[in-house]
Formats: structure tokens, C-alpha cells, sequence
């Protein structure tokens, strides 16, 4: 959950935005490098009078060169490994379907007979003392903890994207259309997400909440909510 003033990343909570974060981290570390040999430079030749052969030399437009193409090298290689990661799915534990609508979402547990509800935003005035304000849903998804997880997403009337930051999950939602994505839960815990396409009026009021649980408990939910 993000703070208030907080410049950084939220906690990840599965190994992909581990990965992205580890990449903002790296390609900073970069782009510090390069503000400063940048700064050097112009403070060099404000206070240096460079000669005519240090100007026309050969060596240094060679360096100029090389020197950026290795820079994106540096940049690139991890980059695509990160996206090739994102489009892995590799035989998922559980399938869950998500449908945006205006403005809520359902959400279908593909693997069970008869496992589906919607997911509507608790209005302010009913809302429960210490739970988020246009956050909190009355239906959560519950997933297993430490399993792959498949979510196939689509919308039943316009443009939608389920997004989770804390997972590390953004997928649009088009209609006629299904897209999908995977994550893993490496802890515990409730992770919030909220609607990140605009699409209409109420765009604002469909927040989407994952919380992960351990194995038994999720059978235990999944149980209870079959027979109900």
C-alpha cells in the first residue's frame, strides 16, 4: 500500500516486480553516471581551454561513439529479459478470468464448477473503520499463495486495464478481446489496484484488491463460496 509523500516503488509482492525494481535501480545507477561525467565535462570546458588537437582528435569522437552503444547494451539485455519473464506462463496452479465492466468487475474462477462474482467498491458511508476509502471492494479476489496464477482479461462494454502494482500487473481490457498475464504471491497479505484506463464517469470507483492467502485457507474460501 503507498504512503503518503512516498517517492519509491511499493513493496513488491511477487518475484516479477522484484525484478522491475532491481531494474529502475540499475538503469538510475545509469543514468547517474551519465549526468555526471556530463557535468564534469561542461565544468572542464568552462574552466580548461582545450587545444585544437583535443577538439579534432579521432580517439575521442571514437569514444563518444562506443561509449553510448554499450551504455544501451547495458540497458536493453536486462530489459528483455524482464519482458520475456512477464509473457512466461508456464502451467498455472489456478486460471482466474476478469471481465471490466462499467464500473465494477466480475471475476470467474475458471478451475471450479461454479465459482464467479462481482466486485463492487464499498461506498464511503459504509465503509468499515481502518479499510481505504475507493479502495476497498465488497468481494475480494483470493488467490493461493506462492502459485502461479493465470488472469485472462477482457471487458464486457469499453476500454478497462486490471492493474496491481504491488504485483507488479498492468493488462488491458478490451472487449472482444482476451489478454493475459500471471503473477505469483511471495508473501501474505492484501495488495490493492485500481482501474488504469480510463473509461467513462465513474472510472475513479473500480478498485480491484488480491489478497493472498495460504493453500488451506483458500480451499477453505473457495469451499464455502462454491456451496453458498
Amino acid at each position: 500500500m503507498a504512503n503518503h509523500s512516498q517517492l519509491g516503488f511499493q513493496d513488491a509482492s511477487s518475484p516479477i516486480m522484484e525484478e522491475l525494481v532491481e531494474f529502475h535501480d540499475h538503469a538510475l545507477i545509469v543514468a547517474l553516471a551519465i549526468c555526471s561525467l556530463v557535468l564534469y565535462l561542461l565544468a572542464h570546458m568552462l574552466m580548461e581551454k582545450l587545444s585544437s588537437n583535443a577538439v579534432d582528435a579521432q580517439e575521442v569522437e571514437l569514444i563518444w561513439t562506443i561509449l553510448p552503444a554499450i551504455v544501451l547494451v547495458l540497458l536493453a539485455l536486462p530489459s528483455l529479459q524482464i519482458l520475456y519473464m512477464m509473457d512466461e506462463i508456464d502451467e498455472p496452479d489456478l486460471t482466474l478470468k476478469a471481465i471490466g465492466h462499467q464500473w465494477y468487475w466480475s471475476y470467474e474462477y475458471t478451475d471450479f464448477k461454479d465459482l464467479s462474482f462481482d466486485s463492487y467498491m464499498i461506498p464511503t458511508t459504509d465503509l468499515p473503520n481502518g479499510h481505504f476509502r475507493l479502495l476497498e471492494v465488497d468481494h475480494r479476489v483470493v488467490v493461493p499463495m506462492e502459485s502461479p496464477i493465470r488472469v485472462i482479461i477482457t471487458a464486457g462494454d469499453v476500454l478497462h486495464s486490471w492493474a496491481v502494482p504491488t504485483l507488479g500487473v498492468k493488462t488491458d481490457a478490451i472487449p472482444g478481446r482476451l489478454n493475459q498475464t500471471s503473477f505469483i504471491t511471495t508473501r501474505p497479505g492484501v495488495f490493492y489496484g485500481q482501474c488504469s484506463e480510463i473509461c467513462g464517469a465513474n472510472h475513479s470507483y473500480m478498485p480491484i484488491v488480491v489478497e493472498s492467502t495460504p493453500l488451506p485457507h483458500f480451499e477453505a474460501w473457495s469451499s464455502l463460496l462454491s456451496s453458498s
